[in-house]
């Protein structure tokens, strides 16, 4: 049985990084599918390459394209791929797509541009990767994932068409060899380029893992396993060293963002393990997850999510705030892209905290005021305690203005925004 290796953007920051990924892989006997994100902050990049793009901005995006592309460069010079033909030959390939289709005349609505472009970060890392361990004597084969991974028509968040995508990956992926392909990206019926969601390629994993009955998926990270809490934010945080697949789910649609919320349900189905490695302490048994959850309740898990947005939605006629209304707001809520993270209604209004990309914002309010009157704050932040020892705000938090508590029996939820 194959193992499932997925190396987030960080694991792949420089040529240094890229060595270590070689030095970990070339550890395993097994033969191993290998997802990989794009090189570091390149997805951020490209989005900025969407958004001129958007604008119609076209010099712009070419120059920023650019930018990226000669960066990707420096690093195919530092692995020596630079004078690999067939490496060069697709490669180039790639770039001259993305160029030629931020140049082309013919637009192409929103969301399927955004796909199209920000594809391009996971196109070039693979290639990069599966050329420079061939070059090191690794034997693998690069994969478009968007030739196996079958979505919905829905170009950003899309949703999997299974049965499609275990028939493309059994015909195409064999179980005696290894492959590097990507994460976040597939595609549609059609062939038309989709993504998955940010931080997609934990979800990928999971899928190539479920579709070939993988004996397990280890995503590489480059903190020590799933921590209680973010330590860039929080100190003295403490690794959760088994936890169940209930357990991840639950941290997962909270917020947590070692893992992307569609990654454990597949894995479950299938009882395939899920590990959480670091790719700098590799000594580091790092965090298991799994049906056995020794460690649910352990300790609190702390998760901030900031930025969000809050919406209070009321009626204008006073009317009740029923089932009848809830169905349309969350077909609105869908049609413009926004994550609902949390939700509170009263009589006559329904709360809800969640993000949106900017540029669909006033669309949604738009949307919204013509039936509904509408009240909202950005930049707000969203605090979740899960299973809390004290109903105490945490001191690092108490500054801030508290718009909406929530408290069930394991959590506790906080809208707040900074005075």
């Amino acid at each position: 049985m194959s193992k499932v290796f997925k190396f987030g953007g960080a694991s792949i920051k420089n040529p240094k990084a890229i060595y270590n990924l070689k030095e970990i892989v070339s550890s395993y006997k097994e033969n191993i599918v290998i997802i990989v994100s794009a090189i570091d902050k390149t997805t951020n990049k490209l989005e900025h390459v969407w958004e001129v793009y958007v604008e119609n901005k076209i010099d712009k995006a070419h120059e920023i394209a650019k930018e990226i592309i000669k960066f990707h460069e420096s690093v195919v010079v530092d692995l020596k791929l630079n004078n690999n033909p067939k490496f060069l030959n697709l490669f180039n390939a790639l770039s001259l797509e993305l160029v030629e289709y931020i140049g082309s005349k013919t637009k192409q609505e929103n969301n399927l541009s955004y796909s199209k472009i920000v594809s391009f970060g996971e196109l070039w890392s693979t290639a990069i990767i599966s050329y420079y361990l061939n070059q090191q004597g690794l034997e693998n084969q690069w994969i478009d994932a968007r030739e196996v991974v079958k979505t919905s028509n829905k170009h950003i968040d899309s949703k999997i068409n299974w049965e499609e995508t275990q028939r493309k990956i059994n015909v195409d992926l064999r179980k005696d060899k290894t492959y590097v392909t990507q994460g976040f990206i597939g595609s549609n019926l059609d062939g038309e380029t989709t993504t998955l969601g940010r931080e997609g390629s934990d979800f990928s994993a999971a899928i190539f893992g479920w579709c070939m009955d993988a004996e397990e998926v280890v995503i590489w990270k480059d903190v020590d396993g799933l921590l209680n809490a973010d330590p860039k934010r929080f100190n003295n945080t403490e690794i959760l060293k088994n936890i169940s697949f209930k357990e991840a789910i639950e941290l997962s649609y909270l917020g947590a963002s070692v893992i992307h919320p569609n990654t454990i349900k597949p894995l479950e189905n299938k009882n395939i393990s899920l590990s959480i490695r670091s790719f700098i302490q590799l000594d580091n048994p790092g965090s298991l997850i799994n049906k056995v959850g020794r460690n649910d309740k352990d300790m609190p898990s702390l998760i901030y999510k900031p930025n969000q947005i809050l919406l209070t939605i009321s009626t204008k006629d006073y009317s009740f705030i029923f089932e009848e209304h809830m169905s349309k707001l969350f077909s609105i809520f869908f049609k413009m892209g926004l994550k609902v993270h949390l939700m509170q209604n009263s009589a006559l209004s329904c709360s809800v905290c969640g993000i949106i990309l900017p540029s669909n914002l006033d669309l949604l309010i738009s949307d919204l005021q013509k039936k509904y009157i509408v009240k909202y704050n950005t930049k707000v932040n969203l605090l979740t305690i899960r299973h809390f020892k004290t109903l105490d705000i945490p001191e690092l938090f108490k500054s801030q203005e508290v718009l909406i508590q929530q408290r069930s029996r394991s959590t506790l939820r906080y809208v707040l925004k900074k005075k």
